[in-house]
């Protein structure tokens, strides 16, 4: 069976990989891919706005399935356009993936869903901004309603910070159209989850629990980022996690059903554990970046039969293994906000197959490989417990040569010191 998976990412990397491993896929195309994803298979050029050309080309090819891997294809409508000519395809339909293209639709769907989650109001100018905080107690929480490429939510610790921000969507309209509308949140304080299933609008299939680490620098300083490393299984208490299961998920899914939603696809539910009790953030409507880098590795079950049966809405029930992972995320230097590119990359070799480099950012020239985004490289390890792991990656990541980049050192210490109370 051939698969295309779309994408250019270290998660793609990571499905390419599990699905080069599969013994149900013959063949790997990805679009664009990276120099990663070019190793385990073939990289090709799609004009993914065009879904005539990328239906023309899975009919010629034979694809099995396909795999969308970001937001924006599903935000469009790829996967609509796919299943309509008959070709089966891992992810929402664009009625559905308005859970991550619209943060009102999401909010909207929560309160019909009645999930917890943050109080919020919509808001469409600097006025209305500013005269509804006066409802709120500073940090404001200000979300672009559309897609802004991870960089649409604002947290403001004073007014005049908010002020700033609601100028940045209203007048300038940085974002255009996506920051035509946003909501102002109340401010939740606590401790970040990521929650991800498998899911056919109908039922579910729970995903390994794992925990991002979005700022940029150790001890959470620095700016947000798409993310910086992670860590799975995270394990929680079992009381939390069924208050997780019975408050967000289930209702999550049973309004999906009640909405008809054609799903087919990943549901990522961004979690807020304020005190004992969850609170749902956000919706994505794919797998996350990084958090496939580490979810990956501890599903025993054969990965490609499992997205090909997702792909026709059937869940299969997942072996997963004993082992723990992390994921340590190298940055080009000036990233998040002017990342540098072109820069030379040398990687080590390994011969650990539980301790390897996911590519991102990067490409190849005259034989070389370089920087060509942001967020460039991903050092994998598993191993036996979380601390083995986090050494393992270290190790590996000390060996990488790419001048300027930067990393955190302290992924999993939270679970670490979880573990140890």
């Amino acid at each position: 069976m051939r698969a295309l998976v779309i994408g250019s990412g270290g998660r793609e990397h990571a499905i390419v990989k599990s699905l080069s491993e599969s013994s149900h896929v013959t063949k790997i195309y990805t679009s664009p891919g990276n120099a990663g994803t070019a190793l385990l298979g073939d990289n090709v050029v799609l004009d993914l706005n065009d879904h005539e050309s990328v239906v023309q080309f899975c009919k010629n090819q034979k694809m099995g399935f396909v795999f969308i891997g970001p937001e924006d294809p599903l935000v469009n409508g790829l996967a609509d356009s796919l299943r309509a000519n008959g070709i089966l395809v891992v992810g929402p339909s664009k009625h559905a993936a308005q859970l991550e293209g619209s943060k009102i639709f999401a909010k909207e769907f929560m309160k019909k869903a009645g999930v917890p989650t943050a109080d919020a109001v919509v808001v469409n100018s600097v006025e209305s901004t500013l005269l509804a905080a006066r409802k709120h107690t500073a940090p404001f929480i200000l979300k672009a309603d559309g897609l802004a490429g991870g960089k649409g939510v604002f947290i403001c610790r004073t007014m005049a910070d908010l002020e700033a921000a609601a100028n940045k969507l209203f007048v300038e309209k940085i974002f255009g159209a996506a920051g035509e509308k946003a909501l102002l949140e109340k401010n939740l304080s606590g401790t970040e989850l990521s929650f991800l299933v498998l899911t056919n609008g109908l039922d579910y299939q729970a995903l390994p629990l794992a925990q991002d680490h979005k700022r940029l620098q150790n001890k959470n300083l620095g700016p947000n980022t798409g993310g910086m490393g992670t860590v799975a299984p995270l394990e929680i208490p079992p009381n939390l996690y069924q208050k997780i299961i019975k408050n967000i998920i289930e209702p999550s899914i049973a309004q999906m059903k009640a909405e008809k939603f054609v799903y087919n696809g990943v549901l990522f539910v961004g979690l807020m554990i304020v005190g004992e009790e969850p609170y749902t953030l956000e919706y994505n409507v794919r797998f996350g970046d990084p958090e496939t880098q580490v979810i990956l590795p501890l599903i025993k079950s054969d990965v490609g039969q499992i997205l090909h049966n997702l792909s026709q809405g059937v869940l299969q029930k997942i072996m997963l293994n004993s082992m723990h992972a992390i994921c340590i995320v190298n940055a080009a230097k000036g990233y998040p906000e002017q990342p540098k590119k072109d820069m030379m990359i040398v990687l080590p070799e390994t011969k650990d197959p539980q301790s390897y480099v996911l590519h991102a950012a990067t490409k190849t020239s005259n034989g070389k490989l370089f920087s060509s985004g942001g967020r460039v490289l991903n050092v994998i390890a598993v191993a036996e417990n979380a601390k083995m792991a986090k050494g393992k990656a270290l190790e590996l990541n000390s060996k990488i040569k790419f001048d300027g980049r930067q990393y955190r050192t302290d992924i999993g210490d939270y679970q670490f010191q979880r573990q140890a109370t």
